[in-house]
């Protein structure tokens, strides 16, 4: 890279990665937890799991929106220098940094199960339907706007294209990069 060359990741792509890993292993969770039958008894836990995926998949979807709004505002056009990170790498890179977790909140998903049954899971699988919708939503803006929007790499914490760290998102065409706008795969 160049003097003054950033790399650079998609925002989207960046909020979509963790959706996947989220959801199905949710959805697996909740299916073996449907098969437990828990101190709640069955029925009782799946329909709090119910509510409590609408009331997570909300929130995901809606955390710190009037942030992401700012730095999208904010944003500045991406330089000739710079490097944009391939959708794959990004995905691999949030995934890396969250397999713990993401294990951890799998198994604390399937141990709920002898409370209430099947309702960890769908929370969990709640939190990557929250996350898939967010991208959804960046998505909207990118067509809106006509751009794509990207972060620096180095100020992306623990996966965070919102976080404090971040002072502002760089834009490009909507063709640059390996992804449609919302993150989704480009077919060629």
């Amino acid at each position: 890279m160049g003097r003054g060359a950033q790399s650079l990741a998609r925002v989207a792509v960046i909020v979509r990665a963790g959706s996947a890993p989220l959801w199905w292993p949710g959805l697996l969770a909740a299916a073996i937890g449907a098969l437990v039958p828990g101190l709640t008894g069955r029925r009782i836990g799946l329909l709090a799991g119910a509510a409590l995926f609408l009331v997570t998949a909300a929130v995901v979807a809606l955390v710190r929106d009037r942030r992401y709004a700012e730095l999208a505002g904010g944003a500045t056009r991406a330089g000739r220098s710079d490097f944009l990170q391939d959708r794959a790498v990004t995905v691999r890179n949030w995934r890396r940094g969250h397999r713990w977790w993401l294990l951890g909140a799998f198994l604390a998903a399937v141990a709920s199960a002898f409370l209430l049954p099947g309702a960890g899971g769908l929370v969990l699988a709640g939190a990557g339907a929250g996350l898939w919708l967010k991208a959804v939503r960046i998505g909207q803006r990118e067509r809106r706007d006509d751009v794509l929007y990207w972060v620096r790499t180095d100020w992306v914490e623990r996966g965070r294209p919102a976080g404090k760290q971040v002072k502002g998102y760089r834009t490009t065409g909507p063709m640059a990069g390996d992804a449609t706008p919302g993150g989704a795969r480009r077919h060629r």
